[in-house]
């Protein structure tokens, strides 16, 4: 099993500069979208930090290299391949928050993150995400969102899931409950599933989801067939042809055989 990728990053038509970030790291088969948030100019900061050190901490370890330094707090109960994308989130966490805290001209910057690290040998693909930046799967013509929004809507549905449409509208749906470097530290939500030859992992900042349908992004990714950069640049068009009220990021990922 291999893969094909492209990402796509656009300021949108509402915005004057793109506080989010992307990578693709054929390499180690991860992909990355980060949505920057703060004051003048720190979100884009804390989105390319966050893509940076997970770079860099993927370039430095290596899941058979029995000296790698993990952080501490790897979890006994996950995989290598597990730990070593949830740490690299993790420590991006951190130096962000520690540039937060040391620089008064980027306090209080954070940035969502959504990371997908595809293992071609067990053909399976992780998950890892903190904020609303999603990831979505496109498979046999059904699209399914595979991350859960940290958001103070999602927060009060998980303890009151018997709220009306009434009370739903008075909730703020912007936002978010969970970034990087609003902490020290921060939990990181981990999923992972099988794969299957002609699967389409969607990864995207807000922008995309916040301006198109999900029934739209399946016909989008569909229409574009094997052509993982013609999806991309489609989906964050359709986001600006609906009002590009946000910065657009997505990065297509496409299993084949």
């Amino acid at each position: 099993m291999n893969f094909i990728a492209a990402g796509l990053s656009d300021v949108g038509l509402q915005r004057e500069h793109n506080e989010d970030s992307y990578c693709i790291l054929s390499e180690h088969r991860l992909f990355v979208v980060a949505d920057g948030m703060g004051g003048h100019r720190a979100g884009d900061v804390a989105s390319h930090m966050a893509t940076k050190e997970i770079t860099a901490f993927f370039d430095a370890t290596s899941v058979d290299d029995d000296g790698a330094e993990w952080p501490p707090e790897e979890d006994s109960r996950l995989t290598p391949e597990q730990n070593r994308l949830v740490s690299a989130v993790k420590l991006a966490n951190q130096r962000i928050f520690q540039a937060s805290v040391g620089n008064r001209s980027v306090q209080g910057m954070g940035t969502t993150v959504v990371g997908a690290l595809f293992n071609r040998d067990e053909r399976k693909i992780h998950v890892a995400h903190v904020g609303d930046s999603r990831a979505y799967r496109v498979r046999a013509g059904d699209i399914a969102q595979l991350t859960r929004d940290h958001s103070l809507l999602n927060d009060y549905l998980l303890v009151m899931p018997n709220l009306t449409d009434a009370q739903r509208e008075r909730l703020p749906t912007n936002v978010i409950t969970r970034a990087l470097g609003m902490q020290d530290s921060v939990p990181v939500d981990l999923l992972f599933e099988d794969v299957e030859p002609g699967d389409v992992y969607v990864l995207c900042s807000d922008g995309l989801n916040g301006m198109v349908s999900d029934d739209r992004i399946l016909d989008i990714v569909h229409n574009a067939g094997a052509d993982v950069e013609t999806a991309a640049k489609a989906l964050v068009a359709q986001a600006n042809q609906n009002g590009g009220e946000d910065n657009t990021t997505v990065v297509v990922v496409r299993i084949t055989e």
